[in-house]
């Protein structure tokens, strides 16, 4: 890498995540990455031998990547006190080195609009793009859309990184995520998450 690496750690709303930023882009704008396990990184599309090496640290529960940030979830046993130094530096050799976050760079975003998509459907894409994700981004998480019920009005989403099983994740979802939805896409009756 030519130039600096410079890191810094953000707390996230969920206590066992830590959203680690650094000064250059690991993902394409708006892609996202979640590996909840080991195995994981190993997909195809989405392998990523950064967040393989991550997971050797005992303690790594779940890998997030996306933008300019990687959110890094522990198991509860453990304190952020006495993880956090290593990680950053783990991460900072890593990226010094110059070793690769992706195999292979995927460029389709979980957001798109598709052609087959309903007027509905690219409304609540467009508003999850332009409202949602840079915030949820911001607390080191990614939401994500995986359907719509027209005749239910029931929109389900995908949580990830530091929002998958954080304690405030259904007062942001009901509170916030629902209460715009609702507000700008009046086709859109109630929101839950998917896998969570």
């Amino acid at each position: 890498m030519t130039q600096p690496v410079f890191i810094y750690t953000e707390a996230s709303p969920n206590p066992n995540s830590m959203k680690f930023m650094l000064n250059f882009e690991l993902a394409p704008s708006g892609l996202s990455f979640d590996y909840p396990s080991l195995l994981a990184t190993q997909e195809e599309g989405k392998a990523s031998p950064l967040a393989a090496d991550l997971f050797q640290f005992p303690f790594v529960q779940r890998v997030f990547i996306a933008a300019n940030f990687v959110t890094v979830t522990k198991d509860d046993a453990t304190d952020w006190g006495e993880v956090i130094y290593d990680t950053k530096q783990f991460l900072k050799i890593y990226f010094d080195e110059n070793h690769p976050v992706f195999v292979k760079k995927t460029v389709e975003s979980h957001t798109a609009i598709l052609d087959t998509d309903t007027d509905t459907v690219r409304k609540i894409k467009t508003v999850l793009d332009d409202y949602v994700r840079p915030a949820v981004e911001s607390d080191g998480g990614a939401i994500s859309f995986h359907s719509f019920e027209e005749q239910t009005g029931l929109v389900k989403v995908l949580l990830q990184g530091s929002c998958s099983g954080c304690p405030s994740s259904t007062l942001t979802l009901k509170a916030g995520i629902e209460n715009l939805l609702t507000n700008l896409v009046p086709e859109v009756k109630e929101v839950v998450a998917e896998g969570v």
